[in-house]
């Protein structure tokens, strides 16, 4: 109660701040993601405090984009927060929990996969919630579970150069860039188009940027021509006061997130590609030795001057019949050459 008492005139201006930022004192309801296979879908969304946001240009300075950042980050979570999803035929009520994340699962559903599904959220009514929209919603993304061929992708440093190991420089780009100024590894959009085979196979980005840089990464992914895929970032809720935090710490979760990819498509086999910078090689050994002959090849950028021996180890790691090809690349284009040389392989 002191604490309160004496933090008043913060938090007072702090709201104060908030408001002059675009803040709606409204709750926004965003869909996360929707993918699934012919009998199961997932539902991923968030309710947290609305925030205005410009679009983001090429044009835009630093400060503006410093601007779009405080305002993507100044809202809070939204606990406890009653949200109906509709897909298809049915409906559930869900409530989001203590870092604003609500969770559906659609089981029995239409085994007909179609391109135009969508599934919609809603904020139920309640006192003191008040929805910025009545209603929004999001494509589905349904693959058969026996389908051939899928790529799982880390983000940052792997398509993004982010500088994940090195804090302040990261932190700067994360704060003064937006989807459009945020450079990809050059030949990155080449890549993915050949081992997606132009779309065809699925992408699946997973990864510990939190769920506040969504729309961020999004728009990168459309504006750089990289193939879309279900997003599958971490649940903690970074605001203004950890943002420092935003990609950092444990990174648990990506193994987590790879085995529900791993589980919802059994007859799927996968292509892997990460990078050396934080745990990547380690984790995908990890998901090798749980997943025998699932994995056909691991693609790893390398950051580090320790990547030979963390490659010898990470082979030492996994029995020899359950061996992928393992290849450590220095550069996209070391990756497209042998991307192409697989190319009759795997399609």
């Amino acid at each position: 109660m002191i604490f309160r008492i004496l933090t008043l005139p913060i938090r007072y201006a702090f709201s104060k701040f908030k408001k002059s930022i675009g803040k709606l004192d409204l709750v926004r309801i965003e869909p996360l993601y929707a993918f699934g296979n012919e009998e199961t879908v997932f539902v991923k969304g968030r309710a947290v405090e609305a925030y205005r946001q410009s679009k983001p240009s090429s044009r835009k300075n630093p400060f503006v984009n410093v601007l779009a950042t405080i305002r993507r980050y100044a809202g809070s979570s939204i606990e406890g927060a009653r949200v109906e999803v509709r897909y298809q035929d049915f409906l559930q009520v869900v409530v989001s929990d203590s870092e604003g994340i609500f969770e559906a699962t659609f089981q029995n559903i239409s085994s007909l996969i179609t391109d135009d599904e969508y599934v919609t959220v809603r904020l139920q009514a309640e006192e003191g919630l008040v929805p910025e929209k009545t209603s929004r919603k999001v494509g589905v993304i349904r693959y058969p579970s026996d389908y051939p061929l899928g790529i799982i992708s880390d983000i940052d440093d792997t398509i993004l150069i982010s500088h994940a190991t090195q804090i302040g420089k990261k932190f700067w780009l994360s704060i003064s860039k937006n989807a459009y100024t945020r450079r990809p590894f050059p030949g990155v959009s080449e890549l993915y188009k050949i081992l997606s085979n132009s779309g065809t196979n699925p992408v699946f980005y997973v990864s510990s940027s939190d769920w506040s840089l969504n729309d961020l990464i999004r728009d990168f992914l459309k504006y750089r021509k990289i193939p879309n895929g279900p997003l599958l970032l971490k649940d903690l809720h970074v605001n203004l006061k950890n943002i420092w935090r935003s990609g950092g710490g444990s990174h648990n979760h990506k193994e987590d997130k790879i085995g529900l990819v791993f589980k919802l498509y059994p007859g799927m086999k996968f292509i892997l590609i990460g990078d050396s910078g934080q745990h990547d090689p380690e984790i995908y050994a990890s998901i090798i030795k749980r997943n025998p002959g699932r994995v056909l090849i691991v693609y790893i950028r390398q950051i580090k001057d320790n990547d030979a021996d963390r490659r010898s180890a990470m082979i030492r790691s996994i029995l020899p019949g359950e061996l992928p090809e393992i290849v450590f690349v220095k550069s996209t284009e070391d990756a497209i050459v042998h991307a192409k040389q697989q190319q009759r392989v795997l399609f």
